[in-house]
């Protein structure tokens, strides 16, 4: 059974090889072996759930190197001084080359023999005379430049989000689905991209989370601009309160109302009513906002999955 595991980059879980002679703690920094050399990684106790789960498809194990020490802390500090000045060499040599590119991290391995720049960019970019640069600043070290989109350098730089809580792609989103703009409107969400667009400048990951429960919802409820018999004569749809399970509706006397569902019925034929789709539909475009709505949806610049 699988006791441990390590957090690594995008906050993603690997069972952790102890060998036997070896002690490790929850909460404890280690140095382990991946793909991208020696790592330190946080140790994590596995729940029993989780460890039955990952016996049908386990992540890739971690081997231990061994737990940190005092002088292995002294060391990880110096490697952290040492990003922070590879980046800023790095962001000027781009500056430099007048290259289309914008530097989003720089990372090492905990050997030093690898350091990783992660860089976006809108096109491919030419980068074989920074390559060039690069290798006479920093020698005796494989250097790495890795092309990421807008989504990957967001679960990179962690933060919040607009619920307040950490963002879903730097905790438990392994995958980045497709969004576009119909998943908003389908859930008749205010068309403002400070509402429905995420740190990443693209659509929220989580307007894909209850997209299913509202077009169920959908599905018993009648078409906006449909003529419908209320408790206070015939009316048409104006728009439609998944949440609430109401049903907002125009009547003769050009009263806007809500009601429950099963308070309602179709009727046959035109309701000659007009209504306003403009000033009653949930979800319409903000023109406040000199943004291209569909700048907001997900691209091929949006993530690579080569974090």
């Amino acid at each position: 059974m699988i006791k441990y595991a390590v957090n690594l980059i995008k906050n993603t879980f690997h069972p952790l090889e102890v060998p036997e002679s070896a002690h490790v703690e929850h909460g404890q920094l280690v140095l382990v072996r991946t793909e991208k050399g020696e790592e330190v990684a946080k140790v994590f106790i596995v729940n029993p759930l989780i460890a039955k789960a990952w016996e049908e498809k386990m992540p890739e194990p971690v081997p231990l190197i061994r737990p940190m020490s005092q002088k292995d802390m002294e060391t990880l500090e110096e490697i952290k001084a040492a990003e922070e000045d590879a980046f800023k060499k790095c962001k000027e040599l781009v500056a430099q080359h007048k290259l289309c590119m914008n530097l989003v991290q720089t990372k090492y391995t905990f050997d030093r023999r690898k350091i990783t720049f992660y860089y976006t960019a809108p096109e491919r970019v030419d980068f074989r005379a920074l390559l060039k640069d690069l290798t006479q600043v920093f020698k005796r070290v494989r250097i790495d430049l890795r092309h990421i989109g807008v989504r990957d350098e967001t679960s990179l730089l962690c933060g919040n989000g607009l619920c307040g809580r950490p963002f879903c792609c730097c905790t438990f989103l392994r995958k980045f689905d497709s969004i576009n703009i119909k998943l908003a409107k389908d859930q008749g969400m205010p068309i403002t991209p400070g509402k429905i667009s995420g740190t990443c400048g693209r659509l929220l990951c989580c307007l894909n989370y209850e997209y299913k429960n509202y077009i169920d919802a959908a599905k018993d409820m009648p078409p906006i601009g449909s003529g419908v018999m209320t408790p206070d004569g015939l009316g048409r749809v104006c728009s439609l309160h998944f949440l609430s399970n109401e049903i907002a509706v125009k009547t003769e006397d050009g009263k806007i109302k809500n009601y429950k569902k099963d308070e309602i019925e179709m009727v046959d034929g035109d309701v000659n009513i007009d209504i306003d789709i403009q000033d009653t539909n949930l979800y319409q475009e903000q023109s406040d906002y000199n943004v291209d709505i569909k700048q907001l949806e997900d691209d091929r610049n949006s993530s690579t999955g080569n974090v």
